[in-house]
């Protein structure tokens, strides 16, 4: 077993134009005032992390690595969850997925998904620069507005959809495969693999492919009322990253998991910050400890009732406090008559 390592926080929520969320090197400072160990850098946020430029040169990613460890912190993984939703979009959402690319590439859905997957390739490689093993992205969506279907699915649209989603996503796995880093998606509604069923499917699909990972963040199955305690069992092999968000889903007589088209604070199901929720994390540590999870316990802060900073400061210590550090020896190991053959023999009446 591996203790997990943490705390961590995902920087994407608390960017910003005032101090200190404005450059990377003054939010690197505020997370360690806090008590986090490691940054999971957005890579969308040019004026924060230049991608391209860490991909292309090594200079540059070693001096961003000295000065994130300069802090005392470390890079957990970097983060193309933009980027990867354009990698593949339906139609209908073509609008309101632009504002996800530059300018230039919009209303041009065929450039928008090259950039995409240069994006994706760039953070590949700025990956392998930086010394990382895994990143996070979004699958993209090409069936999601056949989720709750009426009318029903055409025969064979399933089918369809998850063959053009392997067929854009396969290259990009096998770069990723090249520079020996693990592609991990979160598995989210509005995504195409929004659950294990579906994760499974893709799969398949791209012929089990190494680097088609997890990052597990349980606050999006206890809104799909999904047994994610259970879902480690599964796939615990794949998950590769963790976002340690927490969420609540309280139903009425009037409103469940759709949420009735209310804003976040108006829904049966949301997002809360740390401890707030519902959320087993004692489950969860426990069974990834025993599961030898080796990557970041990584705080998402996404709560429509509280301040971030307040979130953050209590991420941090919540995460600390939830951390399990694994044990070395056995509790009943001083009962122990030790390696005897002959007596295991007379135990089991062979002697």
């Amino acid at each position: 077993m591996t203790t997990i390592q943490g705390p961590a926080i995902f920087l994407a929520q608390f960017l910003g134009d005032n101090p200190p969320f404005n450059d990377l090197e003054s939010i690197c400072k505020w997370a360690k005032s806090l008590g986090f160990e490691g940054v999971q850098i957005p890579t969308w946020a040019t004026s924060y992390f230049d991608l391209q430029k860490a991909a292309e040169s090594k200079t540059y990613a070693d001096e961003i690595k000295g000065m994130v460890e300069s802090h005392g912190l470390k890079i957990t993984e970097l983060s193309t969850h933009l980027q990867g939703q354009l990698v593949a979009v339906n139609p209908a959402y073509d609008q309101l997925f632009d504002g996800f690319a530059p300018e230039a590439y919009r209303n041009n859905p065929k450039a928008r998904t090259e950039w995409a997957v240069q994006q994706l390739t760039y953070a590949a490689q700025a990956s392998r620069n930086l010394g990382l093993n895994a990143s996070a992205s979004f699958s993209g969506a090409l069936l999601w507005h056949t989720v709750y279907p009426w009318p029903q699915r055409p025969a064979g649209l399933v089918e369809a959809g998850f063959t053009e989603l392997a067929k854009r996503w396969t290259p990009i796995l096998d770069i990723y495969d090249e520079h020996g880093v693990d592609l991990c998606y979160e598995i989210h509604p509005g995504e195409d693999l929004h659950d294990g069923i579906s994760y499974e499917m893709f799969l398949e699909k791209v012929n089990n492919h190494p680097r088609a990972c997890l990052l597990y963040d349980p606050s999006h199955f206890v809104l799909q009322c999904l047994d994610y305690l259970t879902y480690i069992d599964h796939y615990h092999e794949r998950i590769k990253m963790f976002h340690v968000k927490d969420a609540e889903f309280n139903p009425t007589g009037k409103q469940g998991v759709y949420g009735g088209y209310q804003s976040w604070i108006d829904r049966a199901g949301r997002f809360r910050s740390l401890g707030d929720g519902q959320v087993d994390f004692k489950g969860i540590f426990s069974k990834l400890a025993a599961y030898d999870f080796k990557g970041w316990a990584v705080m998402e802060w996404e709560c429509a009732i509280k301040h971030p900073e307040d979130g953050a400061r209590e991420g941090a210590i919540f995460i600390k406090d939830n951390i399990i550090r694994v044990t070395e020896k056995a509790f009943d190991d001083f009962a122990s008559t030790g390696v005897n053959e002959a007596l295991n023999k007379q135990i089991l009446g062979l002697s």
